[in-house]
């Protein structure tokens, strides 16, 4: 009986631990499926990894410590997070963007792209068609061109010469010529024209003659006057619109000079390429092999041209090798960087006394760079698209283009143009036909009245007055004074000859038959 129990409790014990490793292997078993398809999913979903590389260049990419910021860095990342893959970000080894060497194979960054030591070259790349035939670029993710990047002190040498044309744009100046030369015709006709001011053309000088209606205008301008005055109504409608106009504009000239020279802000004298190339007080140059070099020299535009054999001829004093090298020469000596104008504005922004000129040409974009046929383009390109729409890239833009240069006075000055004063040349041209209508008509009525004395057509006597007085030869009249000196000379000159005869008559010797009595 005791035998049998322990053998029935040997069975109980043994179908127990039995049980107990059972389970326990079936607890095991399910952490291990579970942990294997955890693993398995994690792989299928595990992002991949795409190497990065880049260039130095402030706001794109900057070193700080041990990490990379910029604006390139943002992008990346809000690309990452849209697309799901992680990155690592490797620096360009050589320092250079890419460009064909002299071996016939690509430097910088397109090189790398080329021989797969990266996947994207997300930096300030420019697209172009030389680099567009080896690998692939995204869509746009900034819009930029080609600048002239100046030092302002450098830019202001030989300014000051002609300074107080400043004021006004060279359009302004020449519509001011303009309508003080057709002032001054204007107040001719209406001097010749009208017969208050011109009464009898066949006996009388009229005063106003060119000449002297442009005194008049230049006397005006001064705020001196000068004689001759206009008599006639229709002259002085011209010479009281001319008045208000010259008021008018000399106070505007004023006022602009003096903004001019509270604000500082003179006007660069190189505001084009054109004016880079013409004078030679400045050196000019750009980033070796960059794409700004290669675009000056494929140009066929003839200032483009210059621009290329002056950089050319001098290439190992006038072409650097990176942006900070070439803010560096420009604050430091006479030397305009040609560059690209987006990162000048960044330039100008971190540096108060750097600036860019007004021209920018060959509107190019910065692209994301991939290997030829990466399905990897088309995904960034609509990713950068979205990124545009979303106001995420301006938002990007306004954060590291945030400028430390605060101006004082005025914000912004710039000469005043033709536009500005539209209304004072138009109120100016209004008075002139004004002027001269009133001449005509004060013309006709004298022709009315004396076709009616004179019982002629009016017509005959209206062409009659306007040949008389628009008679050139006959438009210097003589003096009736010189007439009559002349008239008394000759008349002397007669009678003095009739003397002579007659003294000379009387000398002659008389014959006894030439006597005869009367």
């Amino acid at each position: 009986m005791e035998e049998a129990f322990r053998l029935a409790l040997c069975v109980m014990v043994g179908l127990l631990l039995l049980r107990g490793s059972r389970l326990a292997g079936a607890i095991e078993t399910g952490n291990a499926v579970s942990k294997g398809s955890d693993e398995e999913g994690k792989e299928a979903t595990d992002p991949q990894t795409l190497t990065v590389t880049t260039i130095l260049q402030d706001p794109y990419a900057m070193a700080r410590g041990t990490e990379l910021e910029g604006y390139c860095l943002d992008l990346l990342d809000a690309l990452a997070k849209m697309l799901h893959f992680n990155y690592k970000v490797t620096i360009v080894k050589d320092g250079r963007y890419g460009a064909v060497s002299s071996g016939g194979n690509w430097t910088g960054m397109v090189g790398e792209i080329i021989r797969q030591e990266a996947d994207l070259a997300v930096a300030p790349l420019t697209i172009t068609s030389a680099r567009d035939e080896v690998i692939s670029f995204t869509m746009p993710f900034l819009a930029t061109g080609i600048g002239i990047l100046l030092r302002k002190e450098a830019a202001s040498q030989g300014a000051s010469l002609f300074s107080f044309l400043a004021p006004f744009s060279k359009e302004t100046w020449t519509g001011m010529m303009v309508a003080y030369l057709l002032t001054c015709l204007c107040l001719f006709l209406a001097a010749r024209l009208s017969p208050c001011e011109w009464k009898e053309p066949k006996s009388e000088e009229n005063h106003f003659t060119f000449l002297n209606s442009l005194w008049f205008g230049a006397g005006a301008l001064t705020l001196q006057g000068a004689a001759p005055r206009p008599k006639a109504l229709s002259g002085r409608i011209i010479a009281t619109i001319w008045w208000l106009f010259t008021i008018s504009l000399l106070a505007a000239y004023i006022a602009n000079f003096t903004a001019l020279l509270c604000s500082g802000n003179e006007p660069l004298p190189i505001q084009t390429f054109e004016d880079l190339v013409k004078q030679r007080e400045i050196e000019f140059g750009t980033v070796e092999g960059s794409s700004t070099f290669q675009f000056f020299k494929n140009s066929r535009n003839p200032i483009h041209q210059m621009i290329y054999e002056y950089m050319d001829k001098r290439r190992d004093h006038v072409l650097v090798k990176n942006y900070h090298e070439a803010v560096q020469r420009v604050l430091e000596s006479n030397y305009a960087f040609i560059g690209e104008s987006i990162s000048q504005d960044l330039l100008a922004a971190r540096h108060c006394n750097l600036t860019r000129a007004p021209e920018v040409i060959g509107a190019r974009g910065f692209g994301i760079a991939t290997a030829k046929g990466s399905p990897w383009a088309n995904k960034l390109s609509l990713a950068v698209l979205k990124l545009g729409e979303s106001g995420n890239l301006d938002y990007l833009r306004n954060k590291w283009w945030e400028t430390t240069c605060f101006h004082k006075g005025p914000d912004t000055w710039s000469p005043l143009k033709p536009q500005a004063m539209g209304g004072l040349f138009l109120v100016l041209a209004i008075g002139l036909m004004l002027g001269v209508i009133v001449a005509l008509v004060e013309l006709s009525n004298r022709s009315r009245h004396a076709a009616k004395r004179e019982k002629k057509s009016c017509c005959s006597v209206l062409s009659e007055e306007m040949s008389h007085r628009f008679r050139i030869k006959e438009g210097v009249r003589e003096n009736p004074e010189k007439g009559d000196f002349k008239t008394r000379l000759l008349a002397r000159s007669i009678l003095k000859g009739t003397e002579v005869e007659i003294h000379s008559r009387a000398k002659l010797p008389v014959s006894g038959s030439q006597v005869s009595l009367t």
